[in-house]
């Protein structure tokens, strides 16, 4: 099955489907509600990552129960949306990054499903390469670029920012760890589309609000989701992968 986690302004799929259900699935770690959708004669999952109404903030978001969710019921492929700011030029307000590298800056987060036992999952391609092969198929995308995960809710001082880039990053955004990590640990692919937004602190001259977040996302609504629709229609949901196999020797 493949799934689909909604970020910031993206809160359902259902345009397309030919049958939607709402499940209420129990993990370990929380309750999540699930859409299960049809389309294209697929079996699609739905989460929204910040739930209707954006009503959970960025460092309160239950990641272990909404990957363990969409484990449960079936998922061996993700793919999420984040909304971003850009450090790069060339990665400009508007356009669609699939990452390849994160630096991971969250402070306050639970990040492994591995609390009582010893396991080192490898994370040399944090981002699965066969769903990336499959998004730049499916519409305008900039592929490469390294992801920055703060802890939020606040925006970055353009010291951090300045910081970030030095390092390498090239993105910046609240939400994309743990979550592509413990899809890892799950032996789930996992990809992301960044949806640039607006260029981050000190690069940008202007004040940064959460308002341009919302109204980028929804002046590429259109093109965000005939990309989602695109990728469903062509992945191959059946096929092996090396992420299936994550935790190949990395258990103790």
């Amino acid at each position: 099955m493949i799934g689909i986690i909604g970020g910031s302004g993206v809160y359902e799929i259902t345009q397309k489907a030919d049958s939607c259900e709402t499940q209420l699935v129990k993990t370990e770690y929380g309750e999540v509600e699930v859409s299960i959708l049809e389309i294209f004669s697929k079996k699609v999952a739905f989460i929204p990552r910040h739930a209707s109404g954006h009503s959970i903030p960025p460092h309160k978001i239950n990641f272990r129960a909404n990957i363990d969710a969409l484990k449960a019921v079936g998922v061996d492929r993700i793919i999420a949306t984040n909304s971003v700011g850009s450090m790069n030029v060339n990665m400009p307000p508007g356009s669609f990054v699939i990452p390849n590298d994160f630096l991971d800056f969250s402070q306050n987060r639970a990040k492994t499903f591995y609390e009582d036992k010893v396991v080192h999952v490898d994370v040399t391609e944090p981002y699965c390469p066969s769903l990336r092969d499959v998004l730049t198929e499916c519409g305008d995308v900039i592929l490469g670029g390294t992801y920055v995960c703060t802890e939020g809710p606040r925006f970055e001082t353009p010291a951090e920012i300045k910081m970030f880039k030095m390092l390498g990053g090239d993105l910046v955004g609240m939400t994309g760890l743990p979550e592509v990590t413990l899809a890892r640990e799950r032996e789930i692919c996992y990809n992301s589309i960044c949806i640039v937004s607006n260029y981050a602190s000190g690069i940008s001259e202007q004040e940064l609000t959460i308002d341009e977040v919302f109204e980028m996302v929804a002046e590429k609504e259109v093109e965000l989701l005939d990309l989602i629709y695109n990728f469903i229609k062509k992945v191959d949901d059946s096929s092996d992968c090396t992420c299936h196999h994550a935790l190949d020797g990395a258990e103790v």
